[in-house]
């Protein structure tokens, strides 16, 4: 008939479940990712990677560094080079000592040795009676021109005689003059002291004032005294005493005939005629 299947077809209806379900997990299941393992992988290779580069630089760099020593070891050291001395460093190191009568004999024949022939140089000495007494480094210059002019209140009088001048004090600079016109107050009285240097005094200026009144006592720079003696603003009758301020040192502990400018200035100071008056026992040289 046409409902006989031959079997029983409710017992073969579960044997066919179990086999499907076998099929499903033989295949492969499409929600289950495996990238994230991959990366996994690489990040744990990267370090390593990492690593192998930074011993690489460094045995690099170490070779570089031994060629630059191996370098500088060969190149020859240079010598250094020794300063020369100075004035100063010279000075610095040695003992201060009061300028003498000698100092400045010796300074005329060193100069004037290459200047002047042997007979001149010889008319170029000094008795010693043409030297006052040197500052012994404890006097100030009122208490020495007191001690080597004594009579200066009789002299001071006497002077009449204008554009020239009893006492010249012959000093390195400007701001020297200013100083020393100071320390003559003790010493001077109604004596009238007069500033001779160039630094913002026009030379026509100081050759009026000169020729206006009498000056007792003039203070300033080599330079400037010689020009007003060339320009015959400043004449040598009347002067007595040259005073040199011979140990006062500068900051660079250089004396006034230390520098050279200056002491070519003094040597054309003496060659003026002072020089020659002090042969003549006319002036005196005194070194404060």
């Amino acid at each position: 008939m046409g409902d006989d299947l031959g079997d029983d077809w409710w017992k073969n209806e579960g044997a066919s479940e179990p086999e499907e379900e076998s099929e499903q997990e033989k295949q492969p299941r499409k929600d289950v990712k495996t990238k994230p393992e991959k990366r996994r992988m690489m990040t744990e290779k990267n370090p390593k990677a990492k690593k192998k580069k930074t011993n690489d630089q460094k045995e690099r760099v170490i070779p570089q560094k031994k060629e630059k020593e191996d370098q500088q070891s060969s190149e020859p050291k240079r010598k250094r080079k020794r300063k020369k001395k100075t004035i100063s460093d010279v000075l610095a190191t040695s003992e201060l000592k009061a300028g003498s009568a000698a100092d400045l004999q010796d300074l005329l024949t060193q100069y004037f040795s290459d200047k002047r022939s042997v007979i001149e140089l010889e008319e170029l000495k000094l008795h010693n009676s043409c030297f006052l007494s040197s500052n012994d480094l404890t006097h100030t210059l009122s208490s020495y021109l007191k001690q080597v002019c004594p009579k200066w209140a009789k002299i001071q009088k006497q002077h009449t005689e204008k554009s020239s001048a009893v006492i010249l004090i012959v000093c390195s600079s400007a701001l020297r003059t200013i100083d020393l016109i100071k320390q003559l107050t003790a010493f001077k009285g109604e004596a009238k002291a007069v500033k001779l240097f160039a630094k913002h005094i026009k030379i026509e200026e100081q050759v009026k004032l000169l020729q206006k009144g009498v000056t007792h006592i003039g203070v300033g720079t080599p330079g400037r005294i010689s020009a007003l003696i060339d320009k015959e603003g400043l004449n040598l009758k009347a002067l007595r005493y040259l005073i040199v301020d011979w140990n006062w040192r500068d900051q660079k502990l250089r004396r006034m005939v230390d520098i050279p400018e200056i002491k070519l200035d003094f040597m054309k100071l003496l060659e003026s005629g002072v020089l020659a008056a002090c042969r003549e026992d006319k002036v005196k040289i005194g070194l404060f």
